[in-house]
């Protein structure tokens, strides 16, 4: 089943635009401990991220954490870890949004879970 069709339009700039809206509202303390993560907007998960993750068909993500969370970072670790990622899915957020009101809340739900993940929350202990 190929992927549904998107029928809300954002441009790549302005949704990248609400996705830094999305980081800039994080609180002070949260903001400080994610200055070595990266934040990127991608238009769809790669077939090699669909496949790690078993993915079925049909089936969207809206964004991934990908690196070490901060609860399992240790001075002992071996070097050359990659730093953390998270990826913004903007196909799948277009897709599921009717509105852009919901682009920019989703976005935003995106934008903390992931962080989330970064602070070491499983997605049942999600804060919200």
């Amino acid at each position: 089943m190929p992927p549904r069709k998107r029928t809300l339009t954002i441009p790549e700039s302005e949704f990248q635009a609400l996705v830094q809206e999305a980081l800039d509202g994080l609180p002070d303390e949260y903001a400080k401990l994610i200055t070595n993560v990266a934040v990127v907007v991608e238009e769809e998960p790669s077939p090699e991220v669909r496949a790690d993750l078993e993915m079925e068909e049909g089936e969207d993500l809206l964004g991934l954490y990908q690196g070490l969370s901060l609860d399992k970072e240790s001075f002992f670790q071996a070097g050359g870890q990659l730093p953390a990622r998270i990826s913004i899915y903007r196909g799948p957020i277009l897709r599921l949004c009717r509105t852009r009101k919901e682009v920019v809340q989703e976005v935003r739900d995106t934008v903390v879970h992931e962080i989330g993940h970064h602070f070491g929350f499983d997605d049942d202990e999600m804060p919200y």
